[in-house]
């Protein structure tokens, strides 16, 4: 059963996420605060595939609920909703461990198409070892991609990597020494009915670079690429 955690504080929208979500096959557990949802988490031994958080929240708020969570599973899709003016609570999310973010006011499709773009993600990563693909790594220098464990290794050492960072990677390690623009990037990682900005592309590779790259503000692998978008240098 696919199964979505949603954090709201405020009662009617979170009721229209959840009767929305409920439409779409999916199981739902709400939680009104930051506390009751971590509880709510911990109590399901973590058995969910998404979370839905609004970052202003009573008790603990969405920016240090994510980062509890992506701290127990690099796996879960998690998805935050913001308002308009939390511009830097936006890039803040998504630096401590989101994969996307809505902001409000959303309509029921756009919802959707977050929560499935995430699910669908969630549900590859959790494949058994029978992918069909015919490779099980891609490698480039010291960096190995590993698609049946989903890991990455830098000379040996384990990288965690959430996901998005997951397919983010392996679309650069398939396209090495290509430029790829912020558009294909997005649409080949978040979808192509996906309705965000390419801003989160950037997010997300400031992410990468504080984990694979010896200094971040002096890039080797992920170059950018003035004016069109980036590209990986093994």
């Amino acid at each position: 059963m696919k199964r979505v955690l949603v954090a709201e504080d405020e009662a009617s929208i979170r009721e229209f996420i959840v009767i929305n979500l409920q439409r779409g096959g999916y199981e739902v557990v709400e939680a009104s605060d930051g506390a009751q949802a971590l509880n709510e988490f911990l109590a399901c031994d973590g058995d969910f595939d998404v979370a839905v958080l609004d970052i202003m929240m009573p008790e603990m708020d969405g920016i240090e609920l994510c980062k509890k969570l992506r701290s127990y599973s690099g796996n879960l899709g998690i998805i935050m909703l913001t308002a308009k003016t939390q511009e830097m609570d936006k890039i803040t999310g998504l630096l401590v461990g989101a994969d996307d973010y809505v902001t409000k006011p959303f309509s029921p499709s756009e919802l959707m198409a977050r929560v499935d773009a995430i699910y669908r993600r969630v549900a590859i990563g959790s494949e058994s070892a029978a992918s069909k693909r015919n490779e099980n790594e891609l490698v480039s220098g010291g960096f190995t991609l590993n698609l049946r464990n989903r890991t990455l290794t830098n000379a040996g050492k384990p990288i965690d990597l959430t996901q998005v960072e997951f397919q983010i990677m392996e679309y650069f390690l398939r396209n090495q020494g290509s430029a790829l623009s912020r558009s294909d990037i997005l649409s080949t990682v978040w979808g192509s009915d996906n309705f965000g900005e390419e801003k989160i592309v950037d997010v997300n590779i400031r992410r990468l670079r504080m984990k694979i790259e010896s200094v971040p503000s002096d890039p080797k692998h992920l170059i950018t690429i003035w004016g069109i978008g980036y590209k990986w240098v093994g």
